[in-house]
């Protein structure tokens, strides 16, 4: 049974929501509500999706986070989390992101899946994920937080604040699913020329489509439909890595190609 009130879970979200307008951190929702348990971090992420679609936002996807076990175990679940992205959070490759727009910045590099065909219900496998995929491409993921501060539980103010995702770059070199050995596809991370981390996609659950199955059925549990044509951002296998104003990233895939993007 969910511990926060309809009213109070809609008071959550409208902060978080004003937070992002007005680019005025808040406390943590485990901070203002100690009580709040997972259950409620969703219907609060969720009721932040209908306020923004109510003000003509366009759910563009989905962003997996803590696809990893030292990240799991680090806010003590044993499954990732999820959240929806919105229109106004896609820049162009090459670009220059505004430090103004952002909180906490972090960046991770991550493999996006574009949908050709929507995954409903609580029973897809990896056969159906491989089915549904258009074509996948390289991506940078800009993780940011609403808070001002972390809370007294990591889990559920990151599924409350759409798992932390801020902003989202994706590269322009499209490939089929067919084309490569996903769980081999390596990246290496620079930052202003010189390389800060590497890994391979492998990292993320064995395989990035393993995460795509976990975010449709658990998507699934509430009714909600991956789309055809929405993106999906599968999860980091690198470290996050902090910046500031004047920094020039680039995620530079085996096969993939590369993704960059530069703050000021």
């Amino acid at each position: 049974m969910s511990a926060l009130t309809d009213q109070e879970c809609a008071a959550a979200a409208q902060a978080l929501l004003d937070a992002e307008l007005e680019r005025s951190p808040i406390d943590a929702v485990s901070t203002t509500y100690p009580e709040a348990d997972v259950e409620d971090a969703y219907r609060i992420s969720m009721a932040v999706t209908e306020l923004k679609v109510a003000r003509d936002r366009t759910i563009k996807g989905h962003k997996i986070g803590l696809t990893s076990k030292p990240m799991q175990q680090l806010v003590g679940t044993d499954e990732p989390d999820y959240g929806s992205m919105f229109d106004d959070w896609f820049v162009l490759e090459g670009s220059t992101v505004d430090m103004a727009r952002l909180n906490r910045p972090l960046v991770e590099v991550e493999i996006a899946f574009v949908l050709g065909t929507p995954l409903t219900g609580t029973h897809n496998n990896a056969a159906d994920v491989i089915r549904a995929t258009d074509f996948i491409l390289p991506a940078i993921e800009i993780v940011d937080t609403r808070y001002h501060g972390y809370g007294t539980n990591l889990l559920v103010d990151s599924v409350a604040d759409a798992a932390s995702c801020g902003l989202v770059v994706l590269g322009g070199r499209p490939m089929r699913l067919t084309d490569l050995d996903l769980r081999r596809e390596g990246a290496a991370l620079y930052k202003n020329g010189v390389v800060e981390e590497s890994g391979v996609a492998a990292a993320v659950m064995g395989n990035p489509v393993n995460a795509v199955v976990w975010l449709a059925n658990k998507l699934g549990e509430f009714g909600v439909p991956v789309e055809a044509g929405n993106v999906i951002l599968s999860g980091s296998f690198l470290k996050a890595i902090p910046f500031a104003g004047g920094d020039t990233f680039t995620a530079l895939f085996d096969t993939l190609g590369d993704v960059t993007f530069a703050t000021a």
